[in-house]
């Protein structure tokens, strides 16, 4: 069942991120919008993927919720300071994911101190490139038992649509990758929070179309994507 209750804008000091001055897109961003889509660049490896989903993703806010919601998509480099600003980031790739010096101390500033970041892997592949060296980042930064799988009745399968796990892809089912559906999705919680959401299912690619053919899907397998969010603004 969906839940149509309005979701409270999420200010930047209620994030607990605003530390000195802050930039003035910030500012605007802050004042005018409840979401901004921010994407995170980084320099090892291929994170421009998925094009169209920001913008499918986007449409379905806009579609369920009230609220309102920036059309731009926004990219910034995980090295850049104005990245701790975002309520919510998104970062994916298929290659090496091997942090900076400056990239690594922005990801455990934000994420020590209320920031989301939703991560996918592009290869839906446990054994691929982005995935043993985005776990071994994270183990590296936050510990070897910091990213655990996440039960089926968590929060953020009900933050929203209701969901009995994480639903499964076209991109596991049609044998690439690993030939595996993941029954599971993983994330490293800080005060019994998500604050970074992991994903092998390759969920980018699921909703990397445009948003005019949904009107051809039997049900729109962007909802969960409406879940993520929702939860990264009130949780």
């Amino acid at each position: 069942m969906q839940r149509r209750a309005f979701i409270k804008a999420v200010t930047l000091s209620s994030a607990g991120l605003a530390t000195g001055s802050v930039p003035v897109y910030a500012q605007l961003a802050a004042e005018e919008y409840d979401f901004v889509f921010t994407r995170l660049s980084y320099e090892s490896g291929d994170w421009e993927v998925d094009e169209r989903m920001p913008a499918n993703v986007l449409n379905s806010l806009i579609e369920y919720t009230t609220l309102r919601v920036n059309l731009t998509e926004r990219v910034i480099a995980l090295a850049d300071p104005a990245m701790l600003t975002a309520p919510f980031c998104y970062l994916a790739g298929r290659r090496l994911v091997n942090f900076s010096h400056a990239e690594s101390e922005n990801f455990v500033r934000y994420v020590n101190n209320g920031g989301f970041v939703f991560v996918d892997d592009c290869n839906h592949d446990i054994d691929g490139m982005f995935a043993t060296s985005f776990e071994k980042q994270m183990a590296d930064l936050f510990g070897t038992e910091a990213l655990q799988k996440i039960p089926d009745n968590h929060p953020v399968y009900s933050s929203f649509f209701e969901f009995d796990g994480p639903p499964m892809s076209s991109q596991e089912l049609n044998g690439w990758g690993d030939d595996l559906v993941h029954k599971y999705l993983k994330a490293i919680e800080i005060n019994g929070r998500i604050a970074v959401l992991y994903s092998n299912k390759d969920l980018g690619c699921e909703w990397d179309f445009d948003f005019r053919n949904k009107r051809f899907m039997r049900v729109d397998n962007t909802r969960f994507a409406v879940n993520i969010v929702i939860y990264s603004m009130t949780a």
